[in-house]
């Protein structure tokens, strides 16, 4: 199958690259750069040139292909604009046609849980970063003529990137590891390469398919960050300070969260199998 990728390149695109790959597709990324290009192409996957400004590329890779994956994502105050724009591009490319269409989300749209935890039935109460991502969930999971898919991963970590390889890099490189808040608020995680055989899967989804990516227990900020530091010094960071540093990405990441993702290994057959983020850390 063809696969049309956005954020190809990125620390989630490119592991799912190379998954599509070895499960035999031929994937087709979204490259803004020859920097990104030559990394797609070093991947064994085809180059489509362009942007999330550019929806004439966007819509022209979607129409080349059978299916497409829309990881590309910031969170710019551009962001809920440019996601749009890249949603319809992909939709007119894919041209009505029952192809699959497999949209990122995430676990930030349900807002804090507490001990209740949420599933796929739970409703939506989104942090102010993301308050704009349940609508174009449901543009992809409504979308006449495709099969709208939409996957809502955890925290990510695997391959030293993500929040837990910022917290591994500011230790070594500082000596010290920061977190917002009391760190007292729990993450739920997903491996990265477990996340990606998840989107390889996704593609077989029926229509208006959602699906949780999260993986076992949910595990406290602060135990994350200790294990991170390896030895080097915590330091909580209060979270009004935060908010002006970094904005509403200080409340999304001082959610406290369980999530169960039993969903997609039922209806998938989804097997996540990397150890725990703990264990991960430990053995780093």
């Amino acid at each position: 199958m063809k696969v049309f990728v956005t954020g190809a390149t990125g620390y989630i695109g490119s592991v799912v690259v190379e998954k599509l790959i070895a499960a035999g597709h031929r994937p087709a990324g979204l490259a803004r750069s020859d920097r990104a290009a030559d990394k797609l192409a070093s991947l064994g996957a085809g180059v489509v040139r362009g942007d999330l400004h550019d929806s004439a590329s966007i819509a022209a890779g979607a129409a080349a292909a059978d299916a497409a994956i829309h990881l590309a994502m910031e969170f710019s105050a551009a962001a809920p604009k440019l996601d749009r724009a890249a949603i319809d591009a992909i939709l007119a490319g894919l041209g009505g046609a029952g192809k699959p269409l497999v949209y990122t989300s995430g676990i930030w749209v349900v807002g804090s849980t507490g001990d209740a935890g949420a599933d796929e039935d739970s409703p939506v109460n989104p942090t102010p970063l993301v308050a704009w991502r349940p609508v174009h969930e449901q543009l992809v999971l409504r979308a006449p003529g495709i099969r709208g898919i939409v996957i809502r991963p955890a925290m990510v970590y695997g391959r030293g990137a993500g929040f837990v390889g910022v917290f591994q890099r500011s230790a070594s490189a500082e000596g010290v590891v920061r977190y917002v808040g009391d760190g007292e608020n729990r993450w739920p995680f997903v491996h990265v390469d477990d996340l990606a055989d998840l989107y390889v899967l996704a593609l077989g989804a029926p229509a208006g398919a959602l699906y949780f990516a999260a993986v076992g227990d949910s595990v406290k900020v602060k135990d994350v960050a200790r294990a991170a530091a390896r030895g080097a010094r915590l330091a909580a960071q209060p979270l009004e300070e935060a908010r002006r540093s970094v904005g509403p990405l200080a409340d999304a990441v001082t959610l406290d969260q369980v999530i169960r993702s039993r969903k997609a290994q039922q209806e998938l057959g989804w097997k996540p199998g990397r150890g725990t983020v703990l264990h991960e850390l430990e053995a780093a």
